[in-house]
């Protein structure tokens, strides 16, 4: 397959990036470079069924550099950042809108009928019951969430209108190796990386809020299910999660714990930040029926997977 991903370089980009690289696949991997890291890939650049390009899916030139007979587009680039969404909304609705309205447009231009959109579970906001469908009312509290639910719904419509292919694909938190661990960062990266400089973690608000959350090898295998099925299971949203929820205080506990340090370090308690969500849990049984996903990574196991990674890779191949 001739495939396009954008935001290429970024946590999850680089690992299906890498994934189909060595299926053989033929890469056109799009990034800006904004929130992704060259690092991420740069084992795939010598390889020449990996073309790197550096731009802006925002830049209608960009598209003039892809060919038209793509197989399929997996668009991942997107602002991804709660905090920098309420600090300049007007950025995050662009690249998240009006960027996925020209990958949608370009799709459509060139018959290209198998796209997965990354949505994310919070265009759902805080939940209003558990576990969480994908019936779940849209109801997200800030610009970066809202903004996402534009998007997923522009990806409805061009499903409807156009019968287009969109999957629209809902992944509940994930984490693991590259994801980016300082200021707009993820939660676990963030605490591994303090932790392991014997700094505390700093919680934000009472600790308590929960997530669903699930190591990045099994986001790569829902997004390998979703490409590779011969229907369009995403066509009205689907999630994809663990279906267990863990609240930010316990997952401190447990990366002080394997740190060593939990008898060196306390956390810190800052105040909340305003519009965050409190509470995300999956009901993974679409993804379950419809494409025998299943978790395989268990959330300890995960946590020391990637304080594994942090303590003989990260330092000496990916530098941020």
């Amino acid at each position: 397959m001739k495939i396009m991903i954008t935001g290429a370089a970024g946590f999850l980009g680089s690992h299906l990036s890498e994934k189909y690289v060595n299926e053989d696949h033929i890469v056109y991997g799009i990034d800006n470079l904004l929130n992704g890291n060259l690092n991420n890939v740069r084992t795939l650049l010598h390889r020449k069924n990996f073309k790197f390009i550096h731009d802006d899916i925002r830049n209608r030139d960009l598209y003039s550099k892809i060919p038209n007979d793509l197989d399929a587009v997996i668009h991942l680039a997107a602002q991804i950042h709660v905090d920098r969404s309420i600090v300049n909304p007007e950025e995050t609705f662009d690249i998240n809108v009006s960027g996925t309205m020209k990958i949608l447009e370009y799709a459509r231009m060139n018959d290209i009928n198998k796209i997965l959109f990354a949505s994310t579970s919070e265009v759902y906001g805080s939940a209003k019951y558990v576990p969480m469908d994908e019936d779940h009312p849209l109801a997200a509290q800030h610009p970066y969430g809202v903004s996402k639910i534009a998007a997923d719904r522009l990806c409805y419509t061009y499903n409807e209108t156009y019968d287009l292919g969109i999957d629209i694909i809902r992944c509940f938190n994930f984490y693991g190796p590259r994801q980016k661990d300082s200021g707009y960062g993820g939660v676990i990266a963030i605490f591994i990386n303090r932790v392991l400089q014997n700094k505390p973690p700093i919680i934000y608000g009472d600790g308590n809020q929960t997530r669903d959350y699930m190591y990045v090898d099994d986001a790569v295998n829902a997004y390998d299910k979703v490409l590779k099925s011969n229907d369009n299971p995403g066509k009205y949203g689907i999630n994809f999660g663990t279906g267990t929820e863990k609240s930010v205080n316990e997952i401190a506990e447990l990366i002080l714990k394997y740190s060593g340090n939990e008898k060196k370090l306390s956390t810190i308690h800052v105040d909340a930040r305003p519009t965050e969500v409190q509470r995300l849990f999956a009901d993974i049984s679409k993804a379950q029926k419809s494409l025998d996903f299943v978790p395989k990574i268990e959330f300890e196991q995960g946590i020391s997977l990637l304080m594994d990674w942090y303590r003989n890779y990260k330092s000496e191949l990916w530098l941020y």
